[in-house]
């Protein structure tokens, strides 16, 4: 190309400038210094002011150089195949740019394709939130309250009558309020202010979802009081806010790290999103401790009980130290101050399965947990896999085998085989496994009365969950 040759777009692209809105108008400019007499690479240096700088380009970590803490010890063949699935899944998610460290629970197990944080997985980041490490189902958690010497079956049968399972929410009319500064601060912040969010928090409220959630009543091994405990997380607000979240991480992976995997992909924290995000965490942290309380308040009054103490703590969510943002993937925090409502007495809970107590765990803040201890028990196979062990025995008579003089209920009518006792890892070589790892340390057990589940829904159901 000589100098009376009219520059192009091509030629500003070739310099890398990017095609848009002021194309035109450099181009003409470049034109114009042509024009003047200008040379090719004087204009392409003038012009050079122009181009944006290139965004910060994160790379992978090289294989194995962020190192992760084990603290599970396989029992046999299972859990030894789990174990090496969860450790592939795991040196994969150590890649991810932003991650410092992490550590898997005994309870862990494998989430989704390889580079998925597994369950009972830890992650710690710096200056990075990763919406696909909490996942969708936002601060899962626990709830408990002492209910004194309230008859356990009245707990429960006051609890069948006000809970409410399965999926979508409450009709008009059967729906519990929800406080208009808790709605304000949903429609105050970027992530949370969508009319399908607001509605799905009000519709939501005093619901308890299906899967693994549930509502317990047992008594303390340490008082011999009757105790109340619920499992859920944030629902379809939570659900709505993981999914936009995962849209603005994958903004910034396209732009910033394109090698790391979607699922991993971040928000960064010091951003203005990625502070819209972290305010938006906060409010569905609130709304789903709402939302415990609203079905206990609802039990305590149908029951005509009293409540003494009730504490709570999450597991599927983002908890800040310095600017490490630690990820738990069915993780209980285990220090005493991870958050301003945390328990004084610094407690936690950790259920195990329907048939065996509910532990009541003082966490130790181990290195080697990145600080966590486990959220359950976990799984060594699949739901399909623990069906086709039962073999011939219907879901019913596994029920009556594996919960002998208990009171389990199921919502929906039907029961659930792979929430039996049997679908999860030993309860004994968990609770071990906590102490041999100096997780935690168990200050009680909640030895169990019965419990109510989602239960397998009718097929119409299930149609009408799988379209939500």
């Amino acid at each position: 190309m000589n100098d009376l040759t009219p520059l192009t777009g091509h030629d500003l692209a070739e310099w890398g400038h990017k095609p848009g809105p002021q194309f035109p108008e450099l181009l003409a400019r470049a034109n114009d210094l042509l024009g003047a007499g200008g040379s090719i690479s004087d204009i392409r240096a003038v012009l050079a002011t122009e181009i944006p700088p290139k965004p910060d380009q994160f790379a992978l970590h090289a294989a194995d150089m962020v190192p992760f803490q084990e603290n599970l010890t396989p029992a046999d063949a299972d859990e030894e195949a789990n174990l090496l699935k969860v450790r592939e899944t795991m040196r994969a998610v150590m890649r991810t740019p932003t991650v410092v460290g992490g550590a898997i629970m005994p309870d862990a197990c494998p989430a989704g394709p390889v580079g998925t944080i597994p369950v009972g997985g830890v992650v710690a980041a710096r200056n990075a939130i990763h919406p696909g490490m909490h996942s969708a189902d936002i601060c899962c958690s626990l709830m408990l309250s002492d209910l004194g010497d309230a008859d356990p079956k009245t707990v429960l049968d006051a609890a069948q009558s006000v809970t409410h399972f399965g999926p979508g929410g409450r009709p008009q009319g059967q729906r519990f309020t929800v406080s208009l500064d808790l709605l304000d601060a949903f429609r105050a912040n970027v992530f949370l202010n969508n009319a399908k969010t607001v509605r799905a928090a009000q519709e939501h409220m005093g619901t308890q979802g299906d899967g693994n959630h549930f509502l317990f009543v047992g008594t303390s091994r340490k008082t011999g009081r009757t105790v109340l405990v619920t499992h859920h997380g944030s629902r379809g607000p939570g659900a709505k806010l993981y999914k936009a979240g995962m849209e603005v991480a994958e903004r910034y992976r396209r732009r910033h790290a394109p090698d790391t995997l979607k699922q991993n992909a971040w928000i960064p924290a010091d951003t203005e999103d990625g502070e819209a995000y972290w305010n938006a965490l906060q409010i569905i942290r609130k709304w789903t401790k709402t939302n415990h309380n609203s079905i206990h308040q609802a039990t305590v009054e149908a029951a005509g009980a009293s409540v003494g103490e009730r504490f709570w703590n999450e597991h599927n969510f983002v908890f800040r130290r310095g600017d490490i943002f630690l990820h738990g993937k069915g993780a209980t925090p285990a220090w005493h101050d991870f958050a301003k409502d945390a328990d004084p007495a610094g407690r936690t809970i950790i259920p195990l399965n329907m048939a065996e107590p509910i532990l009541i765990v003082k966490g130790s803040d181990a290195a080697r947990g990145c600080g966590f201890s486990p959220h359950g028990a976990g799984r060594n196979w699949s739901r399909t896999e623990h069906m086709r062990r039962l073999g011939q025995k219907t879901p019913e008579q596994a029920l009556a085998e594996e919960t002998k003089g208990l009171d389990v209920r199921f919502y929906a009518g039907k029961v659930d085989a792979s929430e039996l006792p049997s679908s999860y890892k030993p309860a004994a070589a968990l609770e071990a496994q906590i102490s041999s790892f100096g997780l935690a340390k168990v200050e009680d057990w909640i030895d169990p009365y019965g419990c109510i589940m989602a239960g397998e829904l009718p097929r119409f159901q299930r149609r009408v969950k799988g379209r939500r």
